[in-house]
């Protein structure tokens, strides 16, 4: 499995996600319709850790807890598993110490002494929370720095922060997919390769919209986050992209999932891909493996663009 270069150490090409594991407020049930627990997601766990993706990203505010919990049942007592988790600054409340009281929470539950990225979930404050990240890496607790849904000026406002105590950002992660490029066209993927920092790519399948299993004929469960932002209408302007996508698909012996993955790797990004079915880990073992010509690309990103649909989160802020 190729593998990609972090600061000192090396981490998987692809990262999982856990967003839609358990239930709760921001959580599977919510965002996705789904309602899973430990039962049905252990098999999945199991089967991603043997093929060796053992890079899961995760958040406090998934099910406030419910994402942590479960994985946690998984990782407690292991020491082959990397964990990416994340302090969103809206958990706060008054304290001025809550990046550190909210990853001991997190920690806890997640069963290890330390988070291998952690990330700030948005630039809600990026002065006041980025520099508390800097007692947690001095000490160990937090291996790698990393800032999610921040735009340039605030990424490089981050980076210099930690950089007057001699540390690094290591990790941008922004919502980036075929049909959402904006952190590229911001400059954000091109400063992250100048300076070393790895981008991680989050919806890189838009929630399902790009897996081919939706369209306006079959849409997604009424009343989650998915199903509003792509409502039967919006699949259908999907359909001339997809058709291009099954097509490039065909050459690789590959699905429509798999060459949307496949296409965030070859923009040089590191994309999460949640997984709550085990053949989920069949489509990242596959992506993994694709080469994308530079034609194909280009045929892509053209039908992408012709779709005109880019939808962004409620949470997202223009980059």
């Amino acid at each position: 499995m190729k593998m990609v270069k972090m600061q000192n150490e090396t981490i998987p090409s692809i990262a999982l996600g856990t967003w839609s594991w358990g239930t709760g407020a921001s959580g599977g049930d919510a965002i996705f319709g789904n309602n899973l627990s430990s039962t049905e997601l252990k098999p999945v766990f199991d089967s991603a850790m043997d093929a060796g993706f053992n890079l899961w990203d995760t958040a406090a505010v998934y099910g406030m807890g419910a994402s942590e919990n479960i994985l946690g049942s998984f990782t407690k007592g292991r020491n082959d598993v990397l964990i990416s988790a994340k302090f969103t600054p809206q958990m706060a409340g008054g304290s001025d110490n809550a990046v550190e009281e909210l990853l001991v929470e997190s920690l806890s539950r997640l069963g290890t002494d330390h988070a291998d990225i952690y990330w700030i979930h948005n630039p809600a404050d990026v002065k006041k929370w980025t520099q508390k990240l800097i007692p947690l890496m001095k000490s160990g607790k937090v291996k790698h720095a990393g800032v999610s849904n921040h735009n340039l000026q605030e990424i490089k406002l981050a980076a210099s922060i930690l950089a007057e105590e001699g540390l690094n950002i290591s990790a941008v992660q922004n919502h980036y997919s075929l049909l959402y490029r904006s952190s590229e066209e911001a400059g954000i993927i091109d400063y992250c390769n100048e300076n070393e920092i790895v981008f991680f790519s989050y919806m890189v399948l838009e929630q399902g919209a790009l897996t081919d299993k939706y369209s306006a004929q079959q849409p997604f469960p009424s009343g989650t986050r998915r199903g509003e932002a792509f409502d039967p209408n919006t699949l259908s302007k999907l359909e001339s992209l997809i058709r291009v996508m099954r097509t490039i698909g065909g050459k690789h012996n590959a699905s429509t999932a798999q060459i949307a993955t496949a296409w965030s790797m070859a923009k040089g990004t590191v994309p999460i891909i949640g997984v709550t079915k085990l053949s989920h880990i069949e489509d990242v073992i596959k992506a993994a493996e694709i080469q994308l010509t530079v034609e194909e690309i280009n045929k892509l990103e053209t039908a992408a663009k012709e779709t005109g649909v880019e939808i962004r989160g409620s949470w997202e802020n223009p980059m």
